[in-house]
């Protein structure tokens, strides 16, 4: 099965609005027990949310969990930090990638893939707010392209 591929719970639009994503990392999560619960209800927010080397360990920082409706007192806090698991030598690669000067580790989606919760993890380029503007205009000239081509057809 493909990178990214399978039940998207939660994705981050605004991801590819705010960086040039140049490479991509499938990783897993340590998750507590009622955690996958609610990933599998779907009740995920990676808004804001960012991923950073620590001890030689890639952790994820402001993802919200919901809390389990029935989990009770088993639940967890919806935003604390969560290991991800790759191999050394990403994370190794990573932490060389990161030390560079405006590139940050972004979450792009978290996926149920074979019954495990996967995170894409896209390393980013920021964008400037003149390539946010061009970005725009690329796609408003494709929509207008298309729409064209669309009314030419019905003719």
């Amino acid at each position: 099965m493909p990178k990214g591929a399978g039940k998207v719970i939660a994705q981050n639009k605004k991801a590819n609005h705010d960086y040039f994503i140049e490479e991509t990392y499938e990783t897993g999560m340590v998750l507590q027990g009622t955690e996958i619960k609610s990933l599998r209800n779907g009740r995920a927010n990676l808004k804001d949310s960012f991923a950073r080397v620590q001890k030689g360990e890639v952790y994820l920082h402001n993802l919200h969990i919901s809390p389990y409706e029935q989990g009770n007192r088993y639940n967890h806090d919806p935003l604390r930090a969560r290991k991800l698991l790759l191999h050394k030598k990403e994370i190794n690669k990573l932490i060389g990638l990161t030390k560079e000067e405006g590139y940050a580790l972004v979450p792009l989606k978290i996926y149920l893939k074979n019954g495990y919760a996967k995170l894409l993890l896209g390393l980013g380029r920021g964008k400037k707010k003149f390539d946010k503007r061009e970005d725009l205009k690329k796609k408003e000239a494709k929509r207008e392209i298309e729409r064209a081509f669309r009314d030419r057809q019905k003719i």
